[in-house]
C-alpha cells in the first residue's frame, strides 16, 4: 500500500526514476509521432533529466503506415548516432493486428520487444476487434511470441469478461501512463483504474507522440506517494 501526502506534480513524483518506458513514438519521422531528430533529442533528453532507465522505441506497424523493418532500423541508426546520453535504447514496433500483420508474422519479419525477443507489442481498432482476433493471437503464439496488448483501457468495445478472456489466453496487458491522468478522457481513466486496481497490467509505456504532450503531463498534479506503486490522480 502507498500513502497520500501533499499532492505534488508527477514530474516531482520521482515516479520515472529507473522507469523502462516500453511503449512510445519518438523515433522520428515514421509514423504520426515525432517527426524530427532534434524533437526526438529533446525528449530523450527530458528522460534523462527524470532519471529513466530504458527506453523500448516502438513505431507503428499497420496498413496505413506500412513501415518496413529495413526503414526503421535505419532511422534506429540514425537516432543512435546522435544521441549521446547514458539511457538503453531499444527498436520494437506497435503492431496493428491487420492483414499486414499477418502477412509479416508469416514471413517472421517482427521487431519483438523484451531482452529475449518473445513479446509483440500490438493493438487494434478502438472501436472493434478484428475478424478471429482470438485466433490472430493464437497464431502469435504459435510463432513463439507472447502478445502484450497496448493500451487496453483505450478499447471502447472490451469490458470485464473481455479483459478476463484475453487474460485466460496469456495474453499481457500495457499501460499507458497518462491514461491515469485523463489525457485520453475520463471514461478511458476509469478503465486504467480498474485494471490497475486489478492487477493487469504487466508493462507502462508513455505512448508518447511529442514533446508538448510530456511537458503539460509532468505538470499534472497528483498525490504524493512514498514508494514506485503508480501514484494515481483524483
Amino acid at each position: 500500500m502507498w500513502l497520500f501526502r501533499k499532492k505534488t506534480t508527477l514530474e516531482a513524483s520521482r515516479y520515472f526514476h529507473d522507469f523502462v518506458d516500453w511503449h512510445n513514438h519518438i523515433l522520428p519521422g515514421v509514423d504520426d509521432g515525432v517527426q524530427t531528430i532534434d524533437e526526438a533529442l529533446q525528449i530523450l533528453a527530458e528522460y534523462e533529466r527524470l532519471r529513466i532507465k530504458e527506453v523500448w522505441l516502438t513505431p507503428h506497424i499497420m496498413e496505413d503506415i506500412p513501415n518496413t523493418t529495413k526503414h526503421l532500423q535505419e532511422r534506429f541508426d540514425e537516432l543512435q548516432s546522435a544521441y549521446s546520453g547514458n539511457m538503453t535504447l531499444h527498436l520494437a514496433s506497435e503492431n496493428m493486428l491487420d492483414k499486414l500483420f499477418e502477412e509479416r508474422l508469416e514471413q517472421n519479419d517482427m521487431l519483438p520487444l523484451g531482452e529475449n525477443g518473445k513479446l509483440l507489442l500490438v493493438e487494434t481498432s478502438y472501436f472493434s476487434p478484428p475478424i478471429g482476433l482470438q485466433n490472430i493471437l493464437l497464431r502469435i503464439k504459435t510463432k513463439g511470441y507472447h502478445p502484450v496488448l497496448a493500451h487496453p483501457e483505450r478499447y471502447l468495445y472490451m469490458d470485464v469478461e473481455y479483459y478476463d478472456q484475453l487474460k485466460s489466453m496469456g495474453v499481457k496487458f500495457q499501460l499507458n501512463l497518462f491514461s491515469v491522468y485523463g489525457l485520453y478522457g475520463k471514461e478511458v481513466q476509469k478503465n486504467a483504474f480498474k485494471l490497475q486496481k486489478a492487477g493487469m497490467y504487466e508493462y507502462s509505456g508513455t505512448d508518447l507522440h511529442g514533446l508538448e504532450t510530456l511537458k503539460a503531463m509532468l505538470q499534472r498534479k497528483i498525490p504524493h506517494c512514498n514508494n514506485r506503486t503508480l501514484p494515481i490522480s483524483d
